[in-house]
């Protein structure tokens, strides 16, 4: 791709006001919008061009208009090429990525809204396709902010594809023949594959690029509607690699034993998560509604301590032109540290790399007390690093590891931070000071206590939802405010299709829950156990159990084999007027695994339930 993609054809538009220019304005009273049209900077929608210089002058416009307007920023509906090289550039730190290190620290952003008030990015149902690695669209330091009417995608995303398109034997060698998609450069280089994720136009060097079978593999059957994590078969034991022409590459092998995975899709990918696919930082009242996210290059749609975020159908799902089956690098949705409320409905979540939901805070963990009311925390897993987690006036509770409940007399109020900023590396970025209302609980020890702000925790809405060729688990959550999971259907899940954690020993994402309801959702061919229960305490005490009140009621099980509940350190879980349906044909055997079962839980009610014959409805409990 040559230098003229770069040429940027609207800056002398950029001059222009009025009703035919960059922004237009109704009059009366009441403040009307003002609208910015991208196209009127320069941004072409017929694709032919890079429109990031258009689409940067125009948001930075649109951050000059009287702050007592409303702004739109609108898109004719057309695609528009969105490359790296002339997007904004900020310095970020984002929960669950690549943590403090330097390498990754400046992050590329497609769309930015920052330090604005009520404004709506309009696509009217244009394509964006970015180019290279970059974050989609972000919210940062802003209010009342909606993403509408758009899809996007990237045009060589991190994940390669590959489809098995036939497999034999031939003069006693095994062979395969992949199909890969059009957005996956490549070239075969004797034994071997190098994938270049596309040339810069600017440096005509590839984005990125990694050999054979990347650093990671999942496995998608399409016929089955099923993805799961596992080897990758595709580069061992080979003595050539042959170039086929039109996208299909020939893997001739030493060994003679027949492949049995034609039709299978191995989704090879790298492991870093360089930065977020999008980005929601220290921003109130975001929406993303009626959108189509193809797919999330390094990772997914983060919400960092922010509050109020609401995702409303938006197809979190590969394009269906595409040839891919992978349309994240890692989760969908990742809600860390955020307040006031999150509303996830309407959405389908089809091929991620990792969850598709989870929401949770981080724990930090006690490394050091310089004062009486003081103490110096610290991140513990090597993902999370670099962003503030309390300010003046968060309420924290102190929690002991060993069992995950709070010390005696476990919350104060913090009174002054000292550490990192999240948006640059002037301070230690993995550790911070942290000054509070009250001398520190006695309970609190050194190397055996991690804290929580509760105040960045949120109420939770998931409802109406399709879950889909999911590797791992379909939600993940641990906030003490109430959860209503309702309606959605779960199919297929690799692992739990619900899983509540607490964990302060591996990934650090707390906390307990206090009133999780899930009601009339429907699990069809689940990976057992359904619905997970796991909080990371190493003394469970029924008496002081982690978590507390879980309902689940009115939903609707169609089983193999497995177990529908497993619960550790529950106090107060009933599981009422479900519905448990076998998968297997009535005359073959009996199911043999115990549909509940419960580890240091009390307040245990099942009842009014419906179970088909050949189910174990023994609850086992110790």
């Amino acid at each position: 791709m040559s230098r003229s993609r770069f040429v940027f054809l609207g800056v002398a538009l950029a001059l222009l006001v009025g009703g035919g220019g960059p922004v237009a304005a109704a009059s009366g009273a009441t403040p009307a919008p003002a609208v910015v049209r991208v196209d009127a900077y320069g941004a072409d929608p017929t694709g032919r061009t890079d429109s990031t210089p258009a689409v940067v002058a125009a948001l930075r416009h649109a951050k000059k208009v009287d702050h007592g307007r409303p702004v739109r920023i609108v898109f004719t509906k057309g695609t528009y090429q969105l490359y790296p090289e002339r997007a904004e550039t900020r310095e970020l730190y984002v929960s669950n990525t690549v943590g403090a290190d330097q390498r990754y620290r400046d992050k590329k952003i497609g769309l930015l809204i920052e330090d604005m008030h009520d404004v709506t990015v309009d696509g009217g149902g244009a394509k964006l396709v970015y180019h290279g690695l970059q974050t989609a669209f972000a919210s940062i330091r802003s209010t009342d902010v909606t993403f509408q009417n758009f899809s996007f995608d990237y045009a060589a995303p991190e994940v390669v594809d590959a489809t098995v398109a036939s497999a034999g034997v031939s003069d006693g060698h095994a062979y395969r023949v992949l199909s890969i998609p059009a957005g996956s450069p490549y070239q075969v280089n004797g034994a071997h594959i190098t994938w270049l994720g596309e040339k810069s136009p600017a440096t005509g060097q590839p984005y990125w690029q990694g050999e054979d079978g990347l650093q990671y593999t999942q496995i998608h059957d399409p016929k089955a509607q099923k993805t799961w994590r596992g080897d990758n078969p595709l580069f061992n034991d080979v003595s050539k690699v042959t170039d086929l022409g039109n996208r299909r590459i020939r893997i001739d092998y030493s060994t003679a034993s027949q492949p049995s995975d034609a039709g299978l899709v191995y989704q090879m990918r790298l492991i870093e998560r360089t930065e977020p696919g999008a980005f929601i930082w220290q921003s109130k009242n975001v929406t993303m509604r009626s959108m189509n996210a193809y797919y999330l290059q390094s990772f997914g749609v983060v919400g960092q301590f922010s509050e109020n975020i609401t995702i409303d159908r938006v197809n979190f799902a590969p394009d269906p032109k595409s040839g891919r089956s992978t349309a994240s690098f890692a989760d969908f949705v990742q809600m860390s540290g955020v307040k006031g409320r999150v509303s996830i409905t309407r959405s389908l979540f089809d091929g991620p790399q990792d969850d598709p939901i989870n929401i949770h805070g981080t724990y930090l963990e006690v490394v050091g007390q310089p004062g009486p009311n003081t103490l110096t925390l610290a991140y513990e897993h090597p993902q999370t690093a670099g962003f503030p987690q309390f300010a003046p006036g968060d309420e924290v509770e102190f929690t002991t590891q060993r069992t995950m409940t709070p010390v005696a007399d476990p919350h104060a109020k913090v009174t002054a931070v000292d550490g990192p900023s999240g948006m640059d590396h002037d301070k230690p970025l993995t550790t911070m000071n942290v000054t509070f209302d009250r001398p520190v609980p006695a309970g609190v020890k050194t190397g055996g206590t991690v804290v929580e702000n509760i105040t960045a925790t949120p109420s939770v809405v998931i409802s109406g939802n399709t879950f889909r060729n999911v590797p791992t688990r379909g939600i993940l959550v641990t906030t003490r405010k109430p959860v209503l999971i309702s309606g959605n259907h779960f199919d297929a899940m690799s692992m739990a299709s619900i899983y509540v954690s607490a964990d302060a020993y591996q990934w650090f994402e707390s906390g307990p829950v206090s009133h999780l309801t899930i009601r009339d959702n429907s699990f069809t061919r689940p990976t057992g156990p359904v619905i997970f229960v796991e909080p990371t305490n190493q003394v469970v005490d029924p008496a002081d159990p982690v978590h507390h009140d879980i309902a689940v009621e009115h939903n609707s099980f169609d089983i193999g084999d497995v177990t529908v509940v497993n619960a550790k350190s529950v106090g107060g879980f009933t599981f009422t007027g479900n519905t448990v349906r076998r998968l297997a044909a009535p005359d073959e055997p009996p199911y043999t695994s115990p549909l509940f079962v419960f580890h240091g839980s009390t307040g245990i009610k099942i009842a009014d339930n419906h179970y088909d014959k050949g189910l174990n409805t023994s609850a086992v409990s110790d």
